[in-house]
């Protein structure tokens, strides 16, 4: 249904149709971070389940965003299916290798997203996307610092129980540089 609301936009049909696939890829990463989350918790650790469930509240927050945009602008954000979640995991180590590799893939259709909308001049969407683009920098930097943890400690011994605490540590950093 057209409404006299979204008849009068500024946001290109098409622009909108990738905003919600954006949508999409968010919502995703929130039950992507949740069910590694739950795993991590079920396994015994805790830092880093901590900071797995943070972030699924800071990928939400990353689609609502997207969608309130897209609404402001005269579209209408469509709210994600979430299908296909993992939930099975061989080690802590895979979990972290799955993250990095899935804010690579979000870091890519961002920067994709962001061409378009210059390429069609449409310069308050890039504006907005801009946010994005930071933030993508700082959670690939994440990824693999925590990544980092399992080379540099080992998985030897104790080094599972320190890579925990570390990641949760790092997640305080985060947290009070925010």
């Amino acid at each position: 249904m057209t409404t006299v609301v979204t008849k009068k936009r500024s946001l290109l049909k098409e622009t909108e149709e990738k905003l919600n696939a954006q949508i999409q890829m968010e919502g995703l990463a929130s039950f992507y971070y949740l069910a590694m989350a739950s795993w991590a918790e079920t396994h015994g650790y805790l830092g880093a389940s901590e900071f797995l469930y943070d972030h699924a509240e800071e990928e939400r927050m990353h689609m609502l965003k997207i969608m309130k945009y897209v609404n402001d602008a005269g579209g209408y954000a469509k709210a994600p299916e979430i299908t296909g979640i993992r939930h099975d995991y061989t080690s802590l180590r895979e979990v972290f290798e799955s993250i990095l590799e899935h804010e690579l893939a979000v870091t890519r259709s961002i920067n994709k997203l962001s061409d378009f909308c210059f390429e069609v001049k449409d310069f308050a969407t890039l504006n907005f996307l801009q946010w994005f683009v930071n933030e993508q920098r700082e959670e690939e930097a994440t990824s693999r610092r925590n990544l980092e943890f399992f080379d540099i400690i080992g998985e030897e011994g104790q080094g599972l129980w320190m890579i925990d605490t570390e990641i949760r540590n790092l997640l305080a950093e985060i947290k009070k540089g925010n």
